[in-house]
């Protein structure tokens, strides 16, 4: 039986003392030495190699160390000190002084390095069919006749097969995404800048990251805390402090909405369709609301990738072996890649503009949504399909992931189940930057509701252990008067990335009143438990961030305070208090209109105010 190499089981096993680091790294090479030659790895570390490692975990724990003993893979165009990086090119390789930025934070958290993994060359690719001859190809570890994947071919195989606990990819269009859907595991393509590049060889410098392959979401929650720190040497490096903007790890908000391209946009096989129809259901079970996009946008932003500049930028990165020494270089590589020598300024000018036009919309898109949920890809191929139309089916791989990182958006992928064949399928979540927490805390909710096996090893999954309530980063907020939707005031909501949750009512325990002034007229929402009544109100979402410019625009006498709705829920609302309303000249009771666009209503029918003061109301 393969070992359970995720975090909580190998530190379970540490602590009870059945199992130590040393121990583990035996058995593993024994292992690898009965399987022989693997063409998931380019370089794997001896024993005499790997004692350093084990060294440094001498006086430490697995609680002084979060990743005590946990083995992992690096992709091979991610630098280890004192092992070559090749990029899956054998004429461009290079041994570095020092290891990646990311590679160091692991290794000082105590994880320890097994070597180096394959890849399509240059990590161009999503098939994971691109490698050299000396280093072989490698199968997928549920059917060695489909495609691993790419460009992180290793780095998923070795992961799902259960020789390492976690390993590094690099996701530029999707190679920690696609690789991740085909192993049955977690892949997180974090926020740009997130996750240092220093020590990374670049596909395209401004759009690469390094990204996660993990068993489990806990798990990949434990390396972005530990990977995704500012690194001061790296100049596309990007701070951002989660917590500060009231976003932490762990169970999802009870009640979300996510958009879902429409169904004639998906472009998915049977099996990648009943994907996303599952995904769907499940979402929804966990109180999500499905709500339709039009996805035209994220689509035609996807297509630039590789029919606009930034296939310049690959040949930037390459440029001297290209001009060189081309026939280093895979066929299909230097076939896309040579057709980045010779673009115009002006062109790549034009298409940075339709990129702007192109995130305008979607970002509108999602200013609707708190997630999007879309297919990871559309199809699983075989080795020989590829073989056949190597560039054709490597793009249509990249249907759903090309445009993440041109829009800047954060993403992850997501198991959900197996094809009749036994080939997993997955769907992939993604969010506006730096939304990566909340993505991950729902994979964890869907994670635990699925249950699914431990990538390829045929193993249960650890069960998930209840966590406090994360937050997603917003603030719930209950309007009533002229702050709904379509009313003069909304935009204050809407400009500060606000979404409509629900239209409902508060509790049988309010009293409306119409404030004199404005325009626009305000509304004064006043707790009375005697004589109270329902008051129709819409709940928002509002980023935390927002709050203190959105309550500096509240005048007196209104501010925010808790609100009980009809459900029983208490929620953070425009309120006054009974004694605010003495100092706010003349006051209307309207509760008797059940809320404030009925009032409008009747005033417009009625005609009960001048024209004047109509409009001021409006």
């Amino acid at each position: 039986m393969p070992l359970d190499l995720t975090i909580t089981s190998l530190h379970a096993a540490y602590r009870g003392g059945t199992l130590t680091p040393a121990r583990l790294l035996d058995s593993l090479l024994e292992e690898a030495e009965r399987r022989g030659p693997d063409p998931a790895w380019i370089t794997r570390l001896d024993r005499h190699q790997l004692q350093g490692y084990l060294a440094r975990l001498e006086g430490h724990s697995p609680e002084s160390l979060p990743l005590f003993g946990i083995p992992f893979a690096i992709k091979d165009n991610i630098d280890l000190a004192g092992v070559p990086t090749t990029a899956g090119c054998p004429a461009f390789a290079y041994v570095p002084e020092e290891s990646a930025f990311v590679v160091q934070r692991l290794i000082d958290a105590g994880a320890i390095p097994l070597g180096k993994t394959n890849l399509d060359q240059f990590a161009t690719g999503l098939v994971g069919e691109r490698a050299p001859e000396a280093y072989g190809v490698p199968g997928n570890a549920f059917d060695p006749e489909r495609v691993p994947g790419g460009s992180s071919s290793g780095s998923a195989v070795v992961t799902a097969a259960g020789q390492v606990s976690f390993a590094l990819g690099t996701d530029t269009a999707g190679s920690g995404r696609v690789p991740a859907c085909f192993h049955n595991l977690v892949g997180v393509k974090p926020s740009l800048g997130l996750l240092s590049s220093r020590g990374v060889v670049p596909a395209c410098a401004t759009l690469d990251t390094i990204s996660l392959f993990a068993l489990t979401a806990d798990d990949a929650a434990t390396l972005f805390d530990i990977a995704a720190v500012p690194d001061p040497e790296c100049r596309w490096s990007r701070a951002h402090d989660f917590a500060l903007h009231g976003q932490r790890y762990g169970t999802p908000p009870a009640r979300f909405r996510f958009g879902v391209p429409k169904a004639a946009q998906w472009q998915t096989d049977p099996d990648y369709t009943r994907a996303m129809r599952e995904a769907i259901g499940l979402l929804e079970s966990l109180g999500g609301e499905r709500v339709e996009i039009d996805a035209t946008p994220l689509l035609a932003a996807a297509r630039l990738l590789y029919e606009g500049p930034w296939v310049a930028e690959r040949y930037h990165a390459i440029r001297e072996l290209m001009e060189q020494d081309p026939e280093s270089v895979h066929p299909v590589t230097r076939q896309i890649t040579a057709g980045g020598a010779s673009p115009l300024a002006v062109e790549a000018f034009e298409a940075r503009y339709q990129l702007a036009e192109y995130k305008r919309q979607a970002d509108a898109l999602l200013a609707s949504v708190d997630l999007m949920l879309t297919p990871t890809t559309v199809t699983h191929p075989t080795k020989a399909a590829v073989a056949a139309d190597p560039i054709g089916v490597n793009a249509r791989l990249g249907t759903w992931t090309n445009f993440m990182n041109l829009l800047d958006y954060s993403a992850l992928a997501v198991p959900v189940g197996f094809t009749g064949a036994g080939l997993p399928v997955g769907v992939t979540l993604f969010g506006r930057c730096f939304d990566d927490l909340r993505l991950l805390s729902l994979a964890r909710a869907m994670e635990a509701a699925l249950a699914l096996p431990l990538g390829a090893m045929g193993l249960p999954r650890p069960r998930t252990k209840p966590m406090a309530p994360g937050s997603d980063g917003y603030l719930e907020v209950v309007v009533c008067g002229a702050h709904l939707q379509g009313l003069p005031l909304n935009g204050q909501l809407t400009q500060r990335g606000g979404v409509l949750v629900e239209r409902t009512a508060t509790a049988a325990r309010y009293r409306l009143y119409a404030l004199a002034g404005g325009p626009p007229a305000r509304p004064a929402l006043v707790r009375d438990e005697a004589n109270g009544s329902a008051v129709e109100v819409e709940v928002w979402r509002l980023p935390q961030q927002w709050i203190g410019s959105f309550l500096a625009g509240i005048p007196s006498p209104l501010g925010l305070g808790q609100v009980e709705l009809a459900n029983g829920e208490w929620k953070t609302g425009f309120i006054c208090a009974a004694g605010g309303l003495h100092g706010a000249g003349q006051a209307s009771d309207i509760t008797a209109y059940g809320g404030w666009r009925q009032w409008l209503a009747a005033v417009t029918d009625e005609r009960v105010m001048s024209g004047s003061e109509l409009n001021d109301a409006c």
